[in-house]
């Protein structure tokens, strides 16, 4: 089913003509550097704004296409934690339908601007290493480069590869390792790819002496990429490693039950980032643009559409006082009764909202302390380490409003260590795009088993928010899918024609 919706679309666009003079990935243009320091900070500072500008791309600018809103929708939207709202002719609407297209604007730009970043790093790395300077300015600056050319190959294999527990022999991305690549080339396996990833996420550690705000890549932010990195390998000794180096530099400290509600409203500045996208008021793209527009509205500053899932909030149900409810928002009605949009109860996501007061701003946290602790406590529990597993979870949840409800070393009745972890990791991380990943790299179906439009021909008389829905299509979906993944975009296979598309 699947190369026939491959073909049409092909055929579609050759026949249309909507896809016209597209570069491939290589070939993106590059900035003239000069050999001074202030020269290569403006490069580097200038990758970092391509996490969150709105490009050029195939001729036009579109308010929709802006790296961040596409990960996260390509990411949360395929999951459990999100329910759709509505049908909707976005995009976004693929991840929750399954519905795959290689021409799909999200994943095609998506790509795109993440090679640009790549080809961006490539350049100031080339040109600093040419210099060969000791200062450690420049040795940071390289490092940072290091670190998001790692940071991004990493999202981009995790969106258009099969997991890497899967079988890291099979198809990952295309590695543009410099500037002077040839445009045809093949796509590089995933251990191929993870490979390099690590080895760029370590040189940038090493390099990396400086702190220059988390805002910017760090040590701290390379470490704590290697241990996500290798969390999604399995390789659990070195996983814990690194997270225990970021855990014990004390640089950083877990937001507490009273700070926490704030920390995404002011990212920049809470104790737990480690590494932030920074958005100013004149990167406040309201309703049209932001990331919070579709899961977030205060009556007219985004369009609220998708909510919080069932499923999510059945696990979190048994603990009202769990601080991390902050940042789930019901909509009541003047009675207090829920307010209903197409069927669905309204249970607004606010963790892009909030900074300078603003519901359609924030700085998204990429990395913070939470997530090592989390990190660290999978894989102890994956090595039979169970009692300091629940450790770990215990510092995150005193630290969250539950200090009455601590595991203290004892798995609740039923549940495995793993099961415990993968739980407490959902409920702390939701929305900031780790769901999707975990439960496919740990050979997991995504059960999706809720009212939502996910639901092939749902529609809202269709609905009994007193029952689970049966008979449906996309309600649970094993981790050997095809549709775990996304097609590589039409652009790429095109151009290139070395690239293999996804089955």
């Amino acid at each position: 089913m699947r190369n026939h919706i491959t073909i049409l679309c092909l055929l579609c666009i050759l026949l249309n003509g909507c896809i016209k003079d597209v570069a491939p990935s290589d070939a993106l243009a590059t900035e003239t550097l000069t050999a001074t320091v202030e020269g290569l900070t403006n490069a580097v500072n200038g990758a970092y704004a391509l996490f969150k500008d709105h490009i050029v791309f195939s001729g036009t600018t579109n308010q929709n296409n802006m790296y961040l809103r596409q990960y996260y929708h390509l990411s949360d939207f395929a999951s459990d934690d999100i329910v759709c709202g509505q049908v909707t002719t976005d995009p976004l609407f693929l991840s929750f339908s399954l519905d795959h297209s290689p021409a799909q604007t999200n994943t095609r730009y998506f790509w795109y601007v993440s090679y640009k970043i790549i080809n961006d790093a490539n350049t100031v790395i080339e040109a600093a290493e040419k210099n060969n300077s000791d200062d450690p300015t420049v040795r940071q600056l390289l490092g940072e480069c290091y670190f998001l050319r790692a940071f991004c190959n990493f999202n981009l294999v995790r969106f258009f590869a099969r997991p890497y527990t899967q079988d890291p022999s099979s198809p990952g991305i295309i590695l543009r390792q410099s500037t002077a690549d040839a445009a045809l080339k093949e796509r590089s396996s995933v251990g191929e790819v993870y490979d390099a990833i690590l080895s760029d996420a370590q040189k940038g550690a090493d390099l990396m002496e400086k702190q220059r705000g988390v805002q910017y890549a760090s040590r701290e932010a390379a470490w704590a990429l290697l241990s996500r990195v290798y969390l999604y390998q399995e390789d659990n000794e070195n996983a814990a490693k690194y997270a225990g180096q970021v855990i014990d530099g004390g640089r950083f400290n877990l937001a507490t039950a009273a700070t926490f509600p704030s920390l995404f409203s002011n990212a920049a500045a809470s104790t737990e980032t480690i590494f932030c996208i920074a958005f100013t008021t004149i990167d406040d793209y309201g309703k049209f643009g932001s990331i919070a527009s579709m899961i977030y509205s205060d009556g007219n500053s985004g369009w609220g559409e998708e909510f919080a899932s069932p499923s999510l909030l059945s696990l979190m149900n048994e603990h009202q006082e769990d601080v991390r409810w902050s940042y789930i928002i019901p909509l009541k009605d003047g009675d207090g009764n829920m307010v209903k949009k197409n069927g669905l109860e309204t249970w607004y996501i606010s963790k892009f909202s909030g900074q300078n007061n603003s519901p359609t701003l924030s700085s998204p946290v990429m990395f913070r302390l939470a997530e090592m602790y989390l990190n660290r406590a999978e894989a102890l529990a994956k090595q039979g380490n169970t009692a300091a597993a629940l450790d770990d979870l215990d510092m995150i949840r005193k630290n969250r409003g539950l200090e009455g409800s601590l595991y203290d070393q004892q798995l609740p009745a039923g549940q495995t260590a793993l099961e415990t972890v993968l739980n407490e990791r959902r409920i702390e991380l939701a929305f900031e795009g780790h769901r999707v990943f975990d439960v496919y790299r740990n050979n997991m179906s995504m059960d999706r088993s809720y009212w939502g439009y996910h639901l092939p021909g749902l529609k809202e008389t269709d609905i009994d928010l007193s029952k689970t829905p049966t008979g449906y299509a996309n309600m649970i979906l094993p981790p050997t899918d095809p549709r775990v993944i996304y097609y590589i975009p039409i652009d790429e296979v095109q151009t290139n024609t070395l690239c293999t598309q996804n089955p």
